[in-house]
């Protein structure tokens, strides 16, 4: 059976696939670090729960500006809002920080997982406007990026960013906003598919439940307010069962959201949605009716057996017969962020250090600038959908390549073979001495050559009846 673990060889290709789909680029001292370990042992070492990074910091002093709350070195994360300039600076620190982790992360699934929950629960910084609320809905996809979906689209549901984005904060009994209560069923929760049969009653029903959370700027949280909550009762339609939701009073009306999670953690088409979302990430964009019924329908009952705990679901694809087929490798296009992060990550391009924050920062910010240039801009998917690419039916990520992208993607990498850049006097650039010393035998050509084939960078594979444009472009 597909969705069966995996008993043929593990070897280092099957290793480097794996540990390719997990991370942003492959180092070698990441497959060497694991070789000779068997698929379950690297799968559980994927999905160790890490603690939260320290928070972003104050980077952006310069001659123009000085944050007067805030020293040098110091986060900002809890600092009270200050004005527009200062905002502007922590969104840009913010985002300087998040490639930072992508940079500098541990051999763990866990920067992928917050990327994918990131396009899940699409936002974007210059709708939510405070840096603050910005980097506590990061914060919150990267406690719950193994842990319980139901818990994450909870905290999800009464998080300042989103209430912000979505107009959550402005849902009141007097005037309901349906824009939540919409894309939490349409993308977030049961998806569009054909046996998505959620009503237009159920939208407004759910936006009026949903009534009564505004936000707090000074304690930067939300803030249930029950005299500004619909305590009627709320019918739903047979989708759901025909669910009736209790009207409750006081503050007894926030609990009307647990109601609402337990009405759609019902639905089994739920399990089915997130399953689906997984595969296409993590795997392939095309589910064939084999897959859906041989992957993702065991994977979905495995997701509600486990009482919605993301971990086991993961598992279960990463150790599958299903994921390590040959047509399943070297088949996707890199992300503008994989594609970035990973070069640098895989030719070991040495970056400033974190006591040198201002230039790590500064360096952290051009690959932040490159993968927008390259169409995905880290905080600001297009809408809140997401990227395309995960969900344009029937190109999916092909259409990260196009006439304007694929030029440029050739440039950053010619850009770090040749000159680099420099800031500060300080520069990231592949060389070529340091990367192929670390090879056992650099001064013998025929052998450098072997080595270098057999790094994770250049595995070549024609897969799907597919040839792509240059090796690195792909996973």
């Amino acid at each position: 059976m597909a969705i069966d673990v995996y008993r043929g060889d593990f070897g280092a290709k099957e290793l480097t696939h794996l540990l390719k789909r997990c991370l942003f680029g492959v180092k070698r001292a990441d497959v060497t670090s694991l070789t000779g370990r068997n698929l379950s042992y690297v799968v559980d070492y994927l999905l160790q729960d890490l603690p939260l990074p320290a928070p972003p910091i104050n980077n952006y002093n310069d001659a123009s500006y000085t944050d007067a709350e805030i020293q040098d070195g110091a986060t900002w994360v809890n600092a009270a809002y200050g004005d527009g300039t200062v905002n502007g600076r922590r969104v840009a620190s913010f985002k300087s920080w998040w490639i930072g982790q992508m940079l500098n992360q541990q051999v763990s699934l866990k920067e992928k997982m917050v990327l994918f929950w990131h396009n899940h629960f699409a936002t974007q910084t210059a709708t939510i406007g405070d840096s603050r609320y910005i980097y506590k809905h990061n914060n919150t996809l990267r406690t719950f990026a193994f842990g319980n979906f139901k818990e994450l689209v909870k905290q999800v549901t009464i998080d300042p960013a989103m209430l912000r984005y979505l107009n959550g904060y402005v849902n009141t009994k007097s005037a309901p906003d349906e824009n939540y209560a919409r894309e939490l069923q349409e993308l977030f929760t049961m998806g569009k598919g054909p046996n998505s049969k959620y009503t237009e009653a159920d939208v407004k029903a759910a936006a009026r439940l949903l009534t009564g959370y505004k936000l707090d700027a000074v304690a930067i949280t939300s803030v249930f307010d029950a005299s500004r909550h619909d305590s009627t009762d709320k019918q739903f339609s047979s989708f759901y069962n025909n669910k009736l939701i209790k009207g409750k009073t006081g503050v007894d009306g926030a609990k009307e959201v647990d109601d609402l999670m337990d009405m759609l953690f019902a639905q089994n088409e739920l399990s089915l949605y997130i399953c689906r979302r997984l595969y296409r990430f993590f795997v392939y964009y095309d589910i064939t009716a084999d897959a859906e019924q041989n992957v993702i329908v065991p994977l979905a009952e495995i997701f509600r057996n486990n009482n919605y705990q993301i971990k086991p679901v993961l598992k279960a694809l990463f150790t599958s017969n299903h994921f390590f087929l040959i047509q399943n490798r070297s088949c996707n296009i890199k992300s503008p962020v994989d594609f970035t992060i990973g070069l640098c990550r895989e030719f070991e391009i040495v970056f400033p250090d974190n006591l040198d924050y201002v230039n790590a920062y500064y360096m952290w910010d051009y690959l932040r600038s490159q993968a927008q240039n390259l169409q995905q801009s880290i905080g600001d998917p297009p809408n809140v959908s997401g990227w395309p690419a995960y969900y344009q039916v029937p190109q999916f990520y092909e259409l990260w390549i196009n006439s304007d992208t694929l030029p440029k993607r050739n440039a950053f990498t010619d850009r770090f073979i040749a000159s680099g850049y420099t800031r500060n006097n300080k520069k990231i650039v592949i060389d070529p001495l340091v990367y192929t010393a670390k090879f056992n035998k650099p001064e013998d050509p025929d052998q450098l050559i072997n080595d270098v084939i057999g790094t994770p960078i250049y595995h070549r594979c024609k897969c799907r009846g597919k040839n792509f444009f240059e090796e690195y472009f792909v996973e």
